[in-house]
């Protein structure tokens, strides 16, 4: 008797095999209509969007806006009603943003639940439309996870870009609360801080991984004077600079203001939209707030620095930080003096760091005479392998 063939059962596909997902739906931390673009998510996400299909959720907040909690409280509400207002958008082939409207009220459970079934019910649908039925879910945002829970997925990967609950604006316990169920469920964590990675290593275990932030090297390199804004140029040199949020949470503004008194002969420039006491600061001659400038624009405003400089206050918040602002720096070749925090050892021979107000104008004042620790060609080069395409590379290695 002649036996039939044996059916041949195919077992289990290999990580080799695994067919990619259908995407990655990123929930920021900022809203991309009108944050700096330079953010983590933002990059790594636009770099994904070249092999994959993006969604980028543009950030439901950490509370409610509250007046004398939280700082230009109408100005605030109205952006975002000016976000949610245009929804969906395709900035770029393959990478698209949505603005739900969020309803942050993370102080109580039944606020949570609300707000995240309003927002998990519009990112469905958006989902839907573009075909994402198994993506990748990307965390930046503590407060996503209320959202995300429930979701299909094929992982969840927590990006650890901060510790949002030592944010002064955060709203207490809750948000400590998702991010410690975002570090104890996340399929994976990736982290910019070595320091903050190494205080969670007992929670997250072989799940952490360091990404690192990275740096567009095309778009930071050095502008000619000629090609340089006329209101910075306007300004006489030499220029002490600074560009980025100046939010009194992070940025000292007792020692920029020690600053300007100290270096009279130089100019302090300021970019960069101000949540704090910039009036305390332009008093001083010799200080320039130019206020906010697109991310398109700033390489030609920071190639105009004489020395570029990170004023952080000695925080929970800063102490586990990796501004990306540092990379830029360096990708222009400036030499940069910084505050102390963790990050900063791992550039030992790249960057000047200073404690307190009288060793940072010092330092400051000496970095003007005799410029940076290294040349500037050797600067630029020191981040010449962090192409935020590295950073996505490695990400997508990762989670697929």
């Amino acid at each position: 008797m002649t036996r039939p063939p044996l059916a041949v059962v195919p077992g289990p596909a290999t990580p080799e095999e695994a067919p990619p997902p259908s995407g990655y739906v990123c929930f920021s931390a900022q809203d991309w209509w009108y944050h700096n673009r330079a953010h983590s998510d933002f990059q790594l996400m636009r770099q994904v969007a070249g092999q994959r299909r993006v969604l980028v959720v543009n950030s439901i907040g950490m509370r409610m806006p509250v007046p004398g909690r939280s700082t230009h409280v109408l100005r605030r509400i109205f952006r975002k009603l000016r976000s949610v207002a245009k929804f969906v958008r395709r900035p770029f082939p393959g990478f698209y943003v949505m603005s739900p409207l969020p309803l942050p009220l993370y102080g109580s459970r039944l606020g949570r639940r609300l707000g995240a079934a309003l927002v998990r019910a519009q990112v469905r649908v958006v989902c839907l439309a573009l075909g994402l039925r198994r993506p990748v879910i990307v965390a930046t945002l503590p407060t996503a996870w209320d959202v995300v829970r429930p979701m299909r997925r094929r992982c969840l990967v927590y990006n650890r870009s901060d510790h949002h609950s030592a944010f002064p604006e955060s709203g207490g316990t809750s948000i400590a609360d998702m991010e410690r169920a975002l570090l104890e469920r996340a399929d994976h964590v990736v982290y910019v801080s070595n320091t903050l990675m190494a205080q969670e290593r007992p929670i997250t275990g072989e799940r952490a991984y360091f990404l690192d932030h990275g740096v567009d090297l095309d778009h930071f390199t050095r502008v000619p004077p000629e090609r340089r804004p006329a209101d910075l140029l306007a300004v006489p040199g030499p220029r002490i600079g600074f560009f980025g949020a100046l939010d009194d949470f992070v940025v000292d503004f007792d020692l920029l203001d020690r600053l300007a008194e100290e270096l009279p002969e130089a100019s302090l420039v300021l970019i960069g939209d101000a949540n704090g006491p910039t009036e305390r600061l332009t008093r001083h001659r010799n200080v320039y707030w130019l206020g906010f400038r697109p991310y398109e624009q700033i390489p030609a405003y920071g190639s105009g620095f004489d020395v570029a400089i990170m004023p952080w206050l000695d925080n929970e918040w800063i102490r586990n930080s990796n501004p990306i602002k540092l990379k830029e720096y360096l990708a222009l070749g400036l030499p940069v003096v910084s505050t102390p925090f963790g990050e900063l050892e791992r550039y030992p021979d790249q960057v000047i760091t200073a404690s307190g107000a009288a060793d940072f104008a010092e330092a400051v004042r000496t970095a003007l005479k005799e410029g940076g620790p290294l040349p500037a060609e050797e600067l630029r080069s020191s981040v010449a392998d962090a192409a935020w395409s590295v950073r996505a590379a490695d990400l997508m290695r990762l989670v697929e």
